[in-house]
């Protein structure tokens, strides 16, 4: 058998190729894409907080409402293959992000290692790290940088 025959999927196919449930498992929970993000109108630079949508559990970084969350929160984006690679505000670690830029997932991506936990303990979760956006008053002064780090990268600050 070839080599590719005993790949895994996100090693063949593209984004737009993967079946539902695969393109559901890229996901490695970390969170990361449910947290405010500011875009200064100047600049167009792009800052994360570490305040999260108020559907999403901070203590386990992971939506109380997935299959219904596009209702619940108008302003939330459901991935496609084609907003991926249009939007700048995924994580550098996100397996969307990673597998449209050609490259693999982390060490630590769920569907290497069997299991879930990995995103928390590889430091990629927002589990325990963030306040939902229902005690916040002001996104500007919650403004970090993790989130637009690897995990357990050196970052400036927040």
């Amino acid at each position: 058998m070839s080599k590719a025959g005993n790949a895994p999927f996100w090693r063949t196919k593209r984004l737009e190729e993967m079946t539902p449930s695969e393109w559901e498992s890229l996901c490695d929970g970390c969170g990361r894409c449910c947290l405010h993000k500011l875009r200064d109108e100047e600049t167009n630079e792009l800052a994360f907080t570490n305040v999260s949508c108020r559907l999403l559990d901070t203590a386990t970084g992971r939506c109380r409402n997935y299959e219904n969350r596009l209702r619940e929160v108008p302003d939330c984006s459901a991935l496609t293959p084609e907003l991926v690679t249009a939007i700048d505000w995924l994580p550098p670690s996100c397996a969307y992000r990673l597998i449209a830029e050609g490259k693999d997932l982390p060490d630590w991506h769920p569907l290497l290692t069997g299991d879930p936990e990995s995103t928390f303990r590889a430091g990629a979760s927002v589990a325990g790290r963030v306040r939902s956006e229902t005690s916040v008053h002001h996104l500007e002064d919650h403004i970090v940088n993790w989130p637009a780090c690897w995990p357990r990268a050196r970052c400036h600050a927040g």
